[in-house]
């Protein structure tokens, strides 16, 4: 007798990649909802993301995260990177992370995630190509 799990073919049906849930969507919309990072959803961040969420949750917990007219930067510790939206001009998203999973994420898209989520974005009225002249 075939499980309700397989199709005629014996095999489980493939799941469409669209129909599976974003875990950044979900702890994000938990965030939302919580208006803070509580301690259940640092707890799932982690769990996801490893050492990227924790380094994400300290940076948006230092006030790293910055908002510009043009970009959002996330400072790190030796040097600064522009996020928009999943994309970061850090190495680790240049070079280890798989596009088209939507938990892949750098640590410094990952705070600014967390920081829009919290209301912890430090915002900044000028543009960055401004002050990234006088770095």
């Amino acid at each position: 007798m075939r499980s309700t799990r397989e199709n005629r073919t014996g095999l489980a049906p493939s799941v469409p990649r669209a129909s599976v849930a974003d875990p950044v969507e979900t702890w994000t919309a938990d965030l939302a909802s919580a208006g803070r990072l509580t301690g259940s959803v640092a707890e799932r961040i982690i769990a996801v993301h490893g050492d990227r969420g924790v380094r994400a949750i300290e940076a948006v917990t230092e006030g790293r995260v910055k908002k510009y007219r043009d970009f959002t930067v996330v400072v790190g510790h030796d040097e600064e990177y522009v996020v928009e939206g999943r994309g970061c001009t850090c190495k680790d998203a240049e070079y280890n992370l798989d596009p088209e999973d939507p938990a892949e994420r750098c640590w410094h898209a990952l705070a600014v995630v967390i920081a829009e989520a919290t209301g912890r974005v430090d915002e900044h009225d000028m543009w960055y190509s401004e002050v990234r002249s006088f770095l």
